[in-house]
This record gives structure tokens, sequence and C-alpha cells, in this order.
């Protein structure tokens, strides 16, 4: 009984020995396979402003998309509009030890502090769709986003040739402006005013800060209406969403938006085209939320040691009731 039951005992341990062999020979293949398949490139972690425009919501969608194409493991947060969600956010990238960091500042000041622990942990930043302002060097590695001055260059040049066109003599301008402080509510500003700076023709009237939200865009309409009704030939608005805003507070003051008012605005996103193409806007300068695929080649170049250029834009254009918009392409956002 003793031999019998040592006889079976010891095939029992023989396929015991196989099955952990072969167990082991799986695992270990798997183990080969699924670090090539999973591990990314890299761990990026990003800070979003918000959520509180089509322009907005697209560049996060694009950031999101491009993570996936390239492979990048993606840490992202939604500041809610709020910078000292930002700056928590930023410090958990750091404590988390992610490759790269990349945010869109909401304001221009208040960075150095968060930017250093950055730094100092050896991890690069890179700045997407807006600037920041300090006089330290070496905090960020990069920009990427829109010519902000560029694109309020393109909307004064745009009004100088409307103005011509319609034989105007005065033209009175409202301005509702991004948030104040941000880089594109600066640039944007500053390219325009420049850009209109030598014709005589044109007096901005009043510039208000609409935050770039629509709702503030209707009560920043409401109260210029209010102060400068008969007076006002222009409004230049920052961004589509305060433009969307704007416009139904000027049909009720019994003003027809593209006639009795010239409409510009700035983004390019799908509602303000359409708007466009019904006569109620009468330029759109583009401000592409499709910043992804820059953002990640950028990212895994600073990974790798190379160096990467201080300022990406990329191409944009300009909508306007002088072109054929019939066939343009769905905005995507």
């Amino acid at each position: 009984m003793r031999v019998k039951r040592g006889k079976e005992l010891a095939k029992r341990i023989k396929v015991f020995v196989a099955t952990v062999s072969c167990l082991a020979l799986t695992v270990s293949s798997i183990g080969c396979k699924t670090p090539k398949q999973n591990d990314p490139k890299l761990l990026l972690g990003f800070s979003q402003i918000g959520s509180e425009s089509a322009w907005r919501i697209g560049n996060t969608n694009d950031i999101e998309k491009q993570a996936e194409n390239y492979e990048v493991s993606l840490m992202l947060e939604n500041a809610n509009q709020k910078q000292e969600n930002q700056i928590a956010a930023i410090r958990r990238f750091i404590a988390y030890k992610v490759d790269v960091i990349a945010f869109s500042p909401i304001v221009e000041e208040g960075w150095d502090n968060v930017l250093m622990e950055a730094k100092n942990a050896g991890i690069p930043v890179i700045l997407v769709d807006r600037d920041i302002s300090t006089e330290k060097e070496g905090l960020t590695s990069c920009l990427i986003g829109a010519d902000f001055y560029r694109e309020g260059e393109m909307a004064g040049e745009y009004l100088i040739r409307k103005a011509d066109a319609l034989g105007l003599e005065k033209v009175n301008i409202v301005e509702i402006t991004g948030t104040d402080n941000s880089t594109p509510m600066r640039q944007r500003q500053a390219g325009f005013a420049d850009a209109i700076a030598d014709d005589e023709r044109m007096t901005i009237l009043e510039s208000i800060d609409g935050d770039f939200l629509k709702s503030r865009g209707a009560e920043c309409m409401r109260s210029l209406l209010e102060k400068y009704k008969d007076e006002i030939t222009v409004v230049y608005s920052h961004n589509d969403e305060m433009t969307l805003g704007a416009l139904p507070e000027i049909e009720k003051a019994g003003l027809t938006p593209g006639k009795d008012i010239i409409i510009i605005s700035i983004d390019g996103g799908q509602e303000a085209i359409d708007v466009l193409k019904q006569g109620k806007i009468n330029c759109v300068v583009e401000c592409t939320p499709k910043l992804g695929k820059e953002v990640m080649e950028t990212a895994i170049k600073l990974k790798n040691g190379e160096e990467v250029e201080e300022v990406i834009h990329p191409q944009e254009n300009v909508f306007t009731d002088e072109q054929d918009l019939s066939k343009l392409e769905p905005r995507g956002y």
C-alpha cells in the first residue's frame, strides 16, 4: 500500500510541477508582450481650464483623442475656472511623478512657485493655448497655441475692409473681452487696437470683461446697449460664446446684428459659422482647439531629451461675409 501510494504521490508531484512550469511559461510570455502593448510612451499630466465653451470642450476631446493615438497615458484634470485648482492639480502631477506636465493657464500670473516645484522635480512643462507672465527663466519648455495677437490683427484688418466697403466715415466700437489678465484677452485686444490705430474713423467706446462666457456676453451687451445703443457701429467679441450671448440682446433692442451692427468674433466653432452664414455675424477669426497632435509629439520629444521650439503656432484662417462659405467643412467643435 505504501509503495502504491508513493508512486501515486510521485505522479501527482510530476503533474503539479509540469502544470506550474506551463503556467510560468505562459505568464512569462504574457509578461514580455503586455508592456509592449500597454506600457505608455509617457505619462502626461494635463490641467484643463474648464468646460465653459464648445472651444474648450473641443480642445479637451482632441487632447484625449491624440493621447490615445500616440499611446500616451493621460492624467486629465478640469480646474473649473479656478487657478487654485490648477495649482493643486500640478502639485498632484508632481507627486505622481509624471513624465511631462501640460496645462492651459487661466491667467498669466501666479505660477512661479508651483512651476519651480516642477522644475526641481525634473519635470518639463508645456503651456497649452495660453502663456504666463514670469521673470524667472526655464520654468516652462514651450508654448503650443494660437497667435492671439495675429487673431486681433485679422479682426481689425477685416473691420477696415468692411468700413471701406460700406463707405463709413465714423466707426464706434464696443469690445467684449475675454477673462481679464489672460493671454488671449491681452493679445487679442492689442492686435486689434494696433491694426486700427492709424484709421481715424475708428473709436473704441468701451472695453468690458465678458470672461469668455455666454452668459457674461449677454450681460455685457445689455450694459453696452443701455449706454451706447444708437452709437454702436461694431461689436468686437473675443470669443464665439460671448458673441452668441450678445446677439439676442441686440435683437431685443430692436437692432439687426450683422446689418445695423457689424459683429466680429473669434474662435470659429460650428455654431458661430452657422450664424455667420445666416448673416448675423460678419467675421469669425479662427482659433483652432485641435492642439493635441502638437502636444503629444512635443511631450514625447521632451521625455526623450530632445529640443523643441519655444513657440508652436497652428495655421489659422478668417471667415467673413466677403467669402462663399457654402463648401466649408464641418468644424468639429
